[in-house]
Parts: structure tokens; C-alpha cells; sequence
């Protein structure tokens, strides 16, 4: 017999060799139905593979992340079954779940994917499904998996053993097809009851330029039909406020060739969005206590093998620049150049917690196929800052960091957020972390308290962190449900030692401080391209590239027009004027298109009166009003940054 113990505690015996479904089953037929995979000892595994000693169980549903993810990387599987049939002797590569749905790489040769064949392959994953063939997971010798790829003349999964070692390797098996996986799967299936392709393109093998474009299909399943339907709607919705097509509309940025991918223009428009953005920042961070600090685009070699970045994230960085005998790299984070700020001059305890930001210009080099809009870039302007504190007062800050999230989620109407509390992964200790055992353990338990104490929502993720101590990585939700990873919020425990930085304490003793590394917005780049996706281009007043439009009903009006104009640019408004020779109904159009928060509209009435008759962008007409009258509304709107009622 086995002690089995579920989330609540409870510790119940089963035979060895049951498995997750079955003691699902003894629980309930119904919840059998819905169990997906099983968490045994915190690792994802087959529903229906045998348990052979006492562990701990956590049944995984289409509820759980993990569910999902399990159910998604098997739809990858059912659909590579389906490319096989319909086109025999092609190659995969890899076929892994995403956020959103799966994908799979594969090696087509000549053969190019119509929309026809698009849809022949939904069609042949969907009468695959309902067959309900079960996945099985086979553990195979390296000498055998080699022999049966080779046989297939499949270079590209013989590339992937080449990387495995014998006993660790197994093949997945359903229906028709096999592959090299290392799973979980769900138990069959049956469980795919919807089935959506949602796109095609291509993918350099390995994500190297300089190896085999292969075909890379997109797709997303779902347990039932509704959930489906109600992800195409949201889909249409979301192609509405695709950023890439709203930043070209409404001329917030562009990119161009000769300037080079990933690597932004800003507008005008956009222009104004930074600086509002950075205006908020900074009376934020100065009421917060910091201090702001500006630094170079470039540093020398030392500085980033000091820090460890170049031997943890050189793949990220730009090649390096030979100067008057010295190497030079573009500054792919501020971090260490903080450091030297702090180590300029002798700090004691009475001077911490030490707070520095900077909206500082990062440089990092994305590959190509990675690149993305705003979304993912090469040139970044990131919130950054750095917090130097000693133990006792770490608490304090986190929290206040914290806060700080708070309160901009409020101000532009963010509802949905997680912290994702990212850990260390002890097998990887000094290749992908610095190899401080002890201390990464005492770090993440300071993150992890205050998370519960101050009651933040957040989940925990092994294997995430950066590579001098846990993050917290800040997921938001925009209107449409779409998720965001908006920021990111860390704490150092290996700088501030490679650094060599320290404070007096109160003992007049030598202390190295810890250093929490954050930016609440993120990067411009990435939160505008949220932001435009949040609002769908129709940002509240404070934020707006241009605040109001005034709409002269012809030429005869066009000089009390230019008087409201003065008026309002006198109180620091963002205001134009259409002065075009077209009918007022076209103005107006063209002005809810620009998608502008409000429009004036003069005409010989408003004239005689002194009045403008307003315009609310999207709901019409707002009422009359003396000139001097509405400026102090619309200057209270700006003020209070107020969100979109």
C-alpha cells in the first residue's frame, strides 16, 4: 500500500501501481471526466500513469494552468498525427503548448499549406479525436530511439537525442502516430472536443537565421464548443486592437528598414503617451524618495562580467565594439551602472534605503523571429530603478514596491493581475544561477512572507528566476482578458557581493546591502503596446496625443475656432483644429476615428453665445458650455488622471 496526500491534507491508501484517473474515479465519475494530468510531488505527470510509492497528489483539471498546458502540448500531438496522414513523410521538429493554444514545427519539403489544407487538417484532427485513442508513453533506450528515427530519416528529432541521455528518454504513442516526448499527456483524445488552426508561418530551425525555414502551424483547442466560440469572438475583438494596426492609425509609431527590425520610431503621438507616462513617474517616485540618475548607453566588458551578465545573458546582448584597446558593450540593462552610483560615495545605514531611477535606454538583441511590434524590441526605454536596503528594512520596501504596482493598476482601470513569485532551480545552481544555495532559499522566503502578509495574489513557478535571485513578474489582464506580463520586480543578493557594495551599520560595521531591481511600467514599448490593446486606442483624456478637436462648421467660424484653440493651449491643453474645407459630419467622423476624447463644435449659435457645443468621443452630443467653464472640467479630468466611465 501507498500514502497518497491531497491538497487539503488528507492522507489516503491505495494499491502501488494505481494511477491519478483511477483514484479520481473511486472519488467520482464526474470528476474523472475532467481530470486532464496529475501533479505527483510537484511534477506534471500522465493521469494514467502508475504511482508506485507514497507521494503527494493534486488532481489537474481544465481549471489549472497545468491542465491547460498538458491539454494544448497533446492537441500538438493529435495535430502532427494529422499532418502525417494527409501529408506522409514529413519531419518535426517541436511541438510544444504556449500561452495561448500549441504550436508545431515541421519540415514540409517542397509542399506549401493552403487555407484548403488548413481546413482538411481541422477536419482530420477532429475525426481523429473522437476515435478517443489513448496517449501512451513508452520509456525507450537511446540505442532504440535512435534506431527508429533514423529508420524515418528524421534528422531533426536525431538532433534532439543527440542531447538526451539514455534512461531519461520516452515516446509518446497515439492512434497512429509516435513521437519523441517527454510528456504528460491527457488520456485520450476524446477530451479534444473543439479544434481551431489559427495560423500559419515560418520558423527558422533552432531559431537560427543561418539554418532550414521550416513550417510552424498555430493552433488552440478547448473541452467544449462554447468555450471555443467565445475565444473567436474574443480573437475579432482582440484583431480590432491589435497595437500593430492601432500605433500605424493613430501615428504613434513606425519602423523602418533603413533604421533597422526592433528597434522603434516614435511619432508625435507616441511621443506625448512617453512623456505623460514618465511625468507620472516621476511624481510617483518623488514622493516615493528617489532620486533620479542618468547613465550611458555603452560600458565597458568589466562592468558586465562583474555583474555576471556576460556569462549568463550574452546571447541577449549586442556584439561588442573595440575602442582605443578596450572592449565596449551596449548597455543591455542599468543595474550595474547603478551600482557604481551607489559605490561612488561612502554610504552609511542613516542614508538607506537608497532609491535611484532612471528611465534609462536599454539595448538587447532579440532574434529576428522573436521580434514582435512594441511587444518585443531591441532598443527599450525601461522604469527602472533600484532600491539598496539593508535586511530589516527589505520588508518595508518590497511592500512599498507593491504599492506602487496598486496603485497605477487603479489609474488605468487594470482589474486582473497576478505576482508570479519565479524561484530557482536547484539542479541548475551555477550554470543558470549563481550557486548560493543557502541564500537563494532565505531571499525567497523574505518574497514569499511579504507576498502573504500584504495579501498581494501571486503563484509560485520554479525555474524562473533571474540569475542573482528570485523575481516577481507582474501579469495584468486587458479588457478583452488577454494577458501581459507588464513588469518585473526582483531581488539581488549576488551584485551587491560581486560589486563589493556595502554601508556602515549601526555597529560602525561593513554590511552588504540587498538590492530589489524595479520597473512598474515596464518598458514604453511594451506597456503603450498594452495600453493601446487595453483601451483600444481610445485613451483617457490625461494620456491622449491630442486631447480635443475643435470643428469649425465652415471658414466663417474658423477665427473664434482659433480663439477657443489659444484659450486652451493656454492651460497647457493638447488641442488642434480641423480646419479642412468638408461638411461637419465628415469632421466628426474623421475626428472619432482619430479616436480623440472630445470635440468642439462652432458654429454661428456658439459664436453669438460664446459657447462651445461639446463632443464625448464614442457617446455624442455632451451639452453647450461657456469657454472658461469647461476648460476648468476638462483641466479637473487631466489632473485626476481619471480613467474612461
Amino acid at each position: 500500500m501507498i500514502n497518497i496526500q491531497f491538497p487539503d491534507g488528507a492522507v489516503r491508501q491505495y494499491e502501488s501501481g494505481i494511477s491519478a484517473l483511477a483514484i479520481a474515479k473511486q472519488i467520482s465519475e464526474g470528476l474523472a471526466r475532467k481530470v486532464l494530468a496529475a501533479k505527483i510531488n510537484g511534477e506534471v505527470w500522465d493521469a494514467t500513469r502508475p504511482i508506485l510509492t507514497d507521494a503527494s497528489l493534486q488532481l489537474l483539471t481544465w481549471n489549472e494552468d497545468d491542465g491547460k498546458q498538458t491539454f494544448w502540448h497533446s492537441s500538438a500531438h493529435l495535430l502532427a498525427e494529422a499532418v502525417e496522414q494527409i501529408f506522409p513523410g514529413v519531419k518535426f521538429w517541436v511541438g510544444p503548448a504556449i500561452d495561448r493554444g500549441f504550436y508545431y514545427d515541421m519540415d514540409l519539403g517542397d509542399r506549401k499549406i493552403s487555407e484548403e489544407d488548413v481546413k482538411s487538417l481541422e477536419k482530420k484532427m477532429n475525426e481523429l479525436a473522437r476515435q478517443s485513442n489513448p496517449y501512451i508513453r513508452k520509456e525507450i533506450s537511446k540505442t532504440e530511439a535512435v534506431q527508429y528515427f533514423q529508420e524515418k530519416g528524421d534528422e531533426y528529432k536525431l538532433d534532439l537525442l543527440s542531447n538526451l541521455q539514455d534512461g531519461s528518454i520516452t515516446f509518446y504513442s497515439q492512434g497512429s502516430f509516435t513521437d519523441l516526448c517527454r510528456g504528460p499527456h491527457i488520456p485520450d483524445t476524446g477530451f479534444i472536443k473543439a479544434i481551431h488552426l489559427s495560423g500559419i508561418a515560418g520558423a527558422y530551425w533552432k531559431g537560427d537565421e543561418k539554418n532550414k525555414m521550416l513550417t510552424r502551424i498555430y493552433g488552440i483547442t478547448f473541452p467544449q464548443q462554447k468555450e471555443l466560440d467565445e475565444y473567436l469572438v474574443m480573437m475579432e475583438e482582440a484583431k480590432k486592437r491589435d497595437h500593430r494596426k492601432l500605433g500605424k492609425e493613430l501615428g504613434i509609431y513606425t519602423m523602418n528598414e533603413d533604421i533597422g527590425p526592433g528597434l522603434i520610431l516614435w511619432m508625435p503621438n507616441g511621443t506625448v503617451i512617453i512623456e505623460e507616462l514618465e511625468k507620472l513617474a516621476k511624481e510617483t517616485e518623488n514622493a516615493a524618495g528617489y532620486k533620479r540618475v542618468v547613465t550611458p548607453h555603452i560600458a565597458k566588458e568589466n562592468l558586465y562580467l562583474t555583474s555576471g551578465h556576460l556569462p549568463y545573458y550574452a546571447d541577449s546582448m549586442f556584439p561588442p565594439m573595440q575602442m582605443d584597446g578596450e572592449t565596449y558593450y551596449l548597455k543591455a540593462m542599468n543595474c550595474p551602472h547603478h551600482h557604481k552610483i551607489f559605490d561612488a560615495e561612502p554610504k552609511s545605514y542613516r542614508e538607506l534605503p537608497y532609491r535611484i531611477a532612471e528611465y534609462g535606454t536599454c539595448y538587447r538583441y532579440e532574434q529576428s523571429g522573436e521580434l514582435f511590434g512594441l511587444m518585443r524590441v531591441r532598443c527599450l526605454h525601461m522604469n527602472d530603478a533600484h532600491i539598496y536596503c539593508s535586511k530589516e528594512q527589505f520588508k518595508q520596501e518590497f511592500k512599498a514596491v507593491n504599492d506602487m504596482y496598486l496603485k497605477y493598476f487603479k489609474i488605468f482601470g487594470i482589474e486582473k493581475y497576478v505576482m508570479r513569485l519565479s524561484l530557482h532551480d536547484p539542479e541548475k545552481l551555477g550554470q543558470k544561477y549563481i550557486n548560493e544555495p543557502e541564500l537563494w532559499l532565505e531571499t525567497e522566503e523574505l518574497v514569499r512572507n511579504v507576498l502573504i502578509e500584504t495579501g498581494v495574489p501571486f503563484v509560485e513557478v520554479k525555474g524562473e528566476g533571474a540569475f542573482y535571485g528570485p523575481k516577481i513578474d507582474v501579469q495584468i489582464w486587458s479588457t478583452i482578458g488577454r494577458e501581459f506580463t507588464l513588469a518585473t520586480n526582483q531581488v539581488d543578493f549576488a551584485q551587491p557581493r560581486s560589486f563589493k557594495l556595502s554601508f556602515t551599520n549601526k555597529n560602525n560595521e561593513p554590511e552588504i546591502p540587498l538590492i530589489i531591481h524595479r520597473a512598474p511600467l515596464g518598458t514604453h514599448e511594451r506597456f503603450i503596446g498594452f495600453l493601446l490593446e487595453h483601451y483600444a486606442g481610445k485613451f483617457p483624456t490625461w494620456i491622449a496625443p491630442v486631447q480635443v478637436k475643435v470643428l469649425p462648421i465652415s471658414d466663417k467660424f474658423l477665427d473664434y475656432a482659433k480663439e477657443v484653440e489659444t484659450a486652451l493651449l493656454q492651460q497647457g491643453i493638447r488641442v488642434e483644429i480641423d480646419d479642412r474645407q468638408e461638411k461637419i459630419g465628415k469632421k466628426i467622423r474623421d475626428t472619432e476615428l482619430m479616436k480623440i476624447p472630445y470635440m468642439l463644435i462652432v458654429g454661428e449659435k456658439e459664436v453669438n453665445e460664446k459657447v462651445v457645443s461639446v463632443r464625448r468621443q464614442g457617446k455624442g452630443d455632451a451639452g453647450s458650455f461657456a469657454v472658461t467653464e469647461w476648460i476648468a472640467q476638462i483641466k479637473q479630468e487631466i489632473e485626476n488622471r481619471q480613467s474612461i466611465d
